[in-house]
This record gives structure tokens, sequence and C-alpha cells, in this order.
């Protein structure tokens, strides 16, 4: 069995999600070696599925990041993603969107099974503390009593809601790839969103 890559190791000293590069949709260029790179993984090319996840493992560790909020657990979960990706990919099917939007599908039905295992093994949501050196602790706590808040009310909306927050405020996805991602139309994305923060403003001041 092929083993995969490592997940990028997080930032032990803090608890702040790494780096990634820009969430802006990739050039013509780099879309066509994408399909080269997916066409040979379909074939079961772990060379070139190892490419793909270079490529796309930062994003996907910090979409699951910010919904579980814990090192550990969004380096096994992104681990988990790519997994299951590697064992489907001989049946993805390319919808208008970077294979990024296939992988952050993989990544969000995964945490949110396992944010429900763990609601329903009682174990509580942590607040967020920012720990930057460069504020000072008054400013970090506010800062992070804010990240926590919007946080948890985002985990309360509905899936699909959530989703469509998640996609385009934090990954800042623009319409079509939200669409591709939920199987919707732009327009229906556009429903949801709006539907979406709606609920947000409705949790937030509840």
């Amino acid at each position: 069995m092929t083993t995969l890559p490592h997940t990028p190791p997080a930032h032990r000293n803090g608890h702040s999600a790494p780096e990634e590069p820009s969430a802006n949709g990739p050039d013509s260029n780099s879309r066509d070696e994408e399909r080269l790179l997916i066409a040979r993984a379909v074939e079961r090319d772990a060379e070139a599925f190892t490419e793909l996840y270079d490529r796309n493992v930062v994003r996907v560790y910090r979409h699951i990041y910010y919904l579980v909020n814990d090192i550990r657990e969004a380096e096994d979960l992104t681990a988990q993603t790519f997994l299951k990706a590697w064992e489907a990919i001989d049946r993805y099917k390319e919808r208008g969107a970077p294979i990024i939007a296939w992988l952050l599908r993989i990544a969000h039905n995964l945490t949110i099974s396992f944010l429900r295992s763990r609601r329903e093994h009682g174990v509580l949501d942590e607040a967020f503390i920012d720990q930057k050196l460069h504020r000072n602790p008054e400013d970090a706590f506010e800062q992070s009593t804010d990240e926590a808040s919007v946080r948890r009310a985002i985990l309360n909306l509905r899936d699909e809601q959530r989703q469509v927050i998640m996609l385009r405020f934090v990954e800042e996805m623009d319409y079509s790839h939200v669409a591709a991602v939920i199987g919707k139309s732009v327009p229906a994305v556009r429903v949801i969103q709006h539907r979406a923060l709606g609920n947000l403003r409705k949790i937030m001041q509840g």
C-alpha cells in the first residue's frame, strides 16, 4: 500500500494554522498541470497524487483547523481526508472547479462527522486563545473571544449554510466554485449565503 505524505507540521508553540497560499483560483497553466496530475493519479500514480497533496494540503488543513480548533485533530483529519481522496481518486470527476473543491468537500464531511461524534460523547469545545507575541494579553483575549463566538455561531448553522459560509469567507472561493463543491447552482448558493448570514446575526445577537 502506498504511504501518503505526512500532514504539514503545525506551529507547536501557538494555536494558529500555518500560512497558506492565496485562495485565488489557479491560472490556466496551473489548471492544465493539475489536470495532467489528476489523470496520472486516476491511474494510481502515487507520485502524481503526492504532488496534488503538496499543492493542496495547507488549504485543507486550514479549513479543518478552523472547524476543530485543535492542531493534532486537524492534522489527523487532514491525513484522513487525503487517504479517502487517494482511495476514491479513480472516481474523481471534474465539475468546473479545481480539485481543491473536491478535497474540501471530503474534509468538511469528515470534520462535521468528527464534531458530531465529539458532541455526542460530551466533549466540550474550548475557547480559542490567540498567543501571537505582538499583541498584549488584553487584546489577545478580546480577539480570541470574538473568534470563538463567531466560530461557535458558524458551527450552529445548518450543514449547507455552514459549508457555504466556510467556503465563501474562510476559503474565499467564488460563487461558481462553491456551487461545484455543494452541487447547487450559483443563484442557489447566493440564497443560501444570504440566509446563513441572517442566521449568523440572530445567533450572535441571541
